[in-house]
């Protein structure tokens, strides 16, 4: 029995890598204060320091505390009890900033925050209580390109073995959580409210690996979960599940920053609806920007996206695919000359309702096409409201622009405008509006070997078609639907199309199956197509 015993206290040293002298202190006992018009920056960092000699947990009781920035250490749990807020301090003199020494795109400069932490070990925060950073109280003087003035929430960089549990974070000067270049990263069952300042992101990762997220719950002025690459390191392997998302701007991005990349990443389970409050510092819509986006501008790689069970409710686009070439550096001297990639996507069982009527897209750039992308098992219920005018808009490319999803403002499709593209599959997607729309609901632009298999299509006779083709090859689809008729399920358009095949497709009240155009062999074959 005796070596039983010491053969479980030595695999709980190595499983939680704390001493089996590891024990709990009081804020208390080092001279916080329940008042928020006292600083007890001073008493918690001193009850941080003493636990990290033998590692354990510093307790926040039940209480409104008040501080600047502190540092996590090693071996160290935060634990803040139910009943306990702890506030961030107004003053900007109370953050006196960090020089991390990871080089990323936003290290490069001091950085604020509340709780920061950089080279830790076996860190965490927990607890069913509270921080909130009152964010409102900082005005935005950061110069654009370098690191925000106002202070984080959370900033982790460069830590092993993190957990954050269960608490509620609010009002943040500028992102709420920033973990940079982190491995054995978890976030499980926190809520995150963030309407108090510009940039209010919910939960930023940023060139992590093995990272999980579950049960969380993020309404953000700014991104509510944000996936980034702003320095050597890319994202990979993580896991996001069974969360709710609401943003102002983007619910679910890889982006904006993707210098290295994203790799191996999972998404299932996701609630996707509007913010609950109309305060909008950052953006000028109540909607939410885009529901699912993932891109690609500054030379990295994003390969290996699995997306699935989504309701998306009311954004104004609920799918942004982009590959750009923005070209960024996040170090001094830096230059990129590589285009990036964007390959190896799925995007599986997702409903939307109440989208906007600029429609999804799925582009890259000329010579540099996206590929391999599936969309599988999805229905999207458009506003509607475009008209042929819009069709026959030219589209920019701005490969070196921002990525956004209103980027390109109304689209010559209602449902997807796919540009740039090669190795598409659309199955089981069906598309409608709920007011009337003459634009068609895919508009294919330099797009190489697409299969869409059990399309349905909400049409209109008076539309301009259903589908239109310009400069593409090798597209099918099969076992396709028309609801409301259309003027014409295909047209092409351009002097490179090639190799189309229609087969088996029910075109109810359409008035011509394709119209080759006018220009150069479009090799369309077509058999079994019912109008």
């Amino acid at each position: 029995m005796r070596l039983l015993r010491i053969f479980f206290i030595a695999f709980g040293t190595l499983v939680y890598g704390q001493s089996v002298e590891a024990k709990d202190h009081s804020i208390k006992e080092f001279g916080a204060i329940p008042d928020t018009t006292v600083l007890s920056t001073k008493a918690i960092q001193t009850a941080i320091d003493a636990c990290s000699e033998d590692g354990g947990t510093v307790q926040i009781p039940a209480g409104n505390w008040l501080s600047g920035t502190l540092v996590l250490r090693s071996n160290v749990t935060l634990n803040l009890q139910k009943g306990a807020t702890l506030y961030g301090s107004r003053h900007l003199s109370d953050y006196p900033g960090n020089i991390p020494k990871y080089i990323a795109l936003r290290t490069r400069g001091k950085a604020k925050q509340l709780i920061y932490a950089e080279n830790q070990h076996n860190i965490a925060i927990t607890g069913e209580g509270e921080i909130d950073g009152q964010g409102r109280f900082f005005a935005d003087k950061s110069a654009p390109g370098v690191q925000y003035d106002r202070p984080h929430l959370i900033q982790l960089i460069n830590c092993q073995k993190v957990l954050i549990e269960k608490v509620s974070l609010r009002n943040s000067g500028c992102w709420m959580e920033h973990y940079l270049a982190c491995d054995d990263l978890k976030i499980i069952g926190i809520k995150v409210f963030n309407h108090s300042n510009k940039n209010n992101d919910g939960i930023d990762i940023d060139g992590c690996n093995r990272v999980t997220i579950s049960g969380v719950n993020v309404d953000s002025d700014d991104d509510a979960l944000c996936i980034k690459s702003t320095s050597g390191r890319a994202s990979e392997n993580i896991t996001v599940s069974n969360c709710i998302l609401s943003s102002h701007c983007n619910a679910f991005k890889l982006g904006t920053e993707t210098n290295t990349g994203f790799k191996n990443i999972a998404a299932s389970n996701l609630v996707i609806k509007p913010s609950v409050v109309s305060d909008k510092f950052t953006y000028g819509h109540m909607e939410g920007s885009s529901g699912l986006a993932l891109e690609m501008v500054d030379g990295g790689i994003l390969d290996g996206v699995v997306i699935s069970n989504v309701k998306i409710e009311g954004t104004f686009t609920p799918i942004f695919i982009r590959l750009g070439n923005r070209a960024r550096p996040y170090r001094d001297g830096q230059v990129i000359s590589q285009v990036g990639q964007l390959k190896n996507v799925s995007i599986d069982n997702v409903l939307v309702t109440g989208a906007k009527n600029l429609g999804c897209s799925i582009s890259g750039i000329p010579g540099y096409p996206v590929k391999n992308i599936s969309l599988s098992n999805i229905s999207i219920t458009f506003e509607g409201g475009g008209t042929k005018d819009h069709v026959a808009r030219a589209i920019p490319e701005l490969e070196k622009e921002y990525p956004e999803a209103e980027m390109f403002d109304m689209l010559p499709s209602y449902g997807f405008f796919v540009r740039h593209a090669e190795d598409i599959r659309f199955s089981n997607v069906h598309l409608s509006t709920e007011k009337e729309d003459l634009r068609p609901a895919l508009y294919l632009s330099d797009v190489t070997d697409a299969d869409f298999g059990n399309l349905t299509i909400g049409g209109n006779p008076k539309n301009v078609c259903s589908v239109l083709a310009e400069n593409s090859q090798n597209i099918g689809f099969n076992s396709c639907r028309i609801r409301g008729g259309s003027s014409c399920f295909l047209q092409l358009s351009g002097s490179n199309n090639r190799k189309f095949n229609l087969h088996n497709n029910a075109l109810t009240n359409t008035k011509m199956v394709y119209n080759p155009g006018t220009t150069g062999k479009q090799e369309i074959h077509a058999i079994g197509n019912i109008r």
